[in-house]
């Protein structure tokens, strides 16, 4: 079975744990790292023949645009992460909107192809957010990735479905959402989908936990990891214990982990994973809207 691999491509100083030490308006003194971690994760993707989907920050891609080009010349998809990486519930819908338009034109001129997916900063649309889906299908996106379906500090729609289905949106619009992947333990879902996850986890079970998703459940996941995972070298930040210890847990290990992940389980894009499942069907998926509200 063919899972989703993707990548959200941002900086190790743009991550929202590190926000109150880093003003967003410093970003272009600091030396850029992502182009060099990104290409070293293309690759490690063409050396086990993987396909991925690259959420690519506008900010990024303002300032890289060969990095853009290289990832859809190499036959993988190029979507959105937004522009500024922040998060959804903290920006009004229209500076949202503008940003998020700035940056899918700008990734479409670049790769010179459509921009269909989109993955909001740190899974930021959220019970205060869901507004955000409307100005997703009002811009053109046919999937979204931004739904966690647990309980966490930043992010997360408790309750909402944890596979692939087709979604309304408040002001009735359709919109596809691919969520990240959760393993159900006792009926309570844990999340299993990549990054600070994979890292903290012992490998093993992560590989337990996603087969099992393959086999019992035989449904796709979905994996992501940020190319600054694979940098153990990157500077150290002064934050908050919690902030360091999700940011920097493992960093060495990632990589040599990630290359078993591509030798264990078959990867490929989003949009190739969507188009070989079928989705739940529109009426199966009101009955979480209502009560999101």
């Amino acid at each position: 079975m063919r899972n989703a691999l993707t990548v959200d491509v941002e900086d190790y100083f743009q991550v929202a744990a590190f926000a109150a030490q880093i003003d967003p308006a410093t970003w272009d003194r600091i030396p850029l790292r992502v182009e060099r971690n990104t290409e070293r994760l293309l690759e490690l993707f063409a050396d086990h023949g993987a396909k991925a989907t690259f959420f690519v920050l506008g900010w990024v891609a303002e300032r890289c645009p060969e990095l853009v080009r290289t990832i859809a010349g190499q036959g993988h998809e190029v979507a959105c992460h937004g522009y500024s990486h922040q998060l959804i519930y903290t920006q009004t819908p229209a500076v949202f909107r503008e940003e998020t338009v700035r940056a899918k034109a700008c990734l479409e001129d670049q790769s010179q192809r459509p921009v269909l997916g989109y993955r909001a900063a740190s899974y930021s649309i959220t019970l205060r957010s869901l507004w955000a889906l409307d100005a997703l299908v009002e811009a053109g996106f046919t999937y979204d990735s931004s739904i966690f379906p647990i309980r966490h500090d930043r992010y997360g729609i408790p309750g909402s479905p944890r596979w692939p289905y087709r979604l309304t949106t408040p002001s009735g619009g359709s919109l596809v959402e691919f969520p990240p992947s959760t393993y159900a333990v006792l009926g309570y879902p844990v999340p299993v989908a990549g990054g600070g996850y994979f890292r903290q986890y012992p490998y093993a079970l992560t590989r337990l936990a996603l087969g099992r998703i393959n086999r019992k459940d035989d449904r796709p996941f979905i994996f992501y990891l940020h190319p600054w995972e694979i940098d153990p070298e990157q500077p150290r930040i002064p934050a908050g214990w919690l902030s360091r210890f999700r940011h920097y847990t493992n960093l060495g290990r990632c990589e040599e982990r990630l290359k078993r992940l591509l030798q264990d389980f078959s990867f490929a894009t989003v949009s190739d994973v969507l188009e070989a499942i079928d989705l739940q069907r529109p009426e199966d998926d009101r009955a979480w809207i209502p009560q999101t509200r």
